[in-house]
């Protein structure tokens, strides 16, 4: 799958079907030497826009379940994985 592809795809956690964002809002933590993905960063977006550290999940790529053409699941216990700048 080309990088281009993933864009739009929205994040879902199978554990609680909760939506955690969409790709193309977060970031991708690659291996220079391979150039395979480590983890993908989901930054929250609840709270003020005021505030100086974001919250952020940091979600690794074995927790990724499936990939399809509009989403991508992933199973995760939300409160181990926040994580702040």
């Amino acid at each position: 799958m080309r990088l281009s592809e993933f864009g739009n795809k929205e994040i879902v956690n199978l554990n609680d079907g909760k939506r955690l964002g969409l790709i193309e809002d977060s970031d991708l933590m690659i291996d220079e030497n391979t150039g395979k993905i480590n983890s993908i960063i989901v930054y929250e977006t609840k709270g003020s826009i005021f505030r100086s550290r974001p919250n952020f999940i940091e979600i690794p790529w074995e927790y990724i379940k499936k990939i399809g053409n509009d989403m991508i699941i992933v199973e995760v216990e939300l409160d181990k994985m926040r994580k702040f700048l």
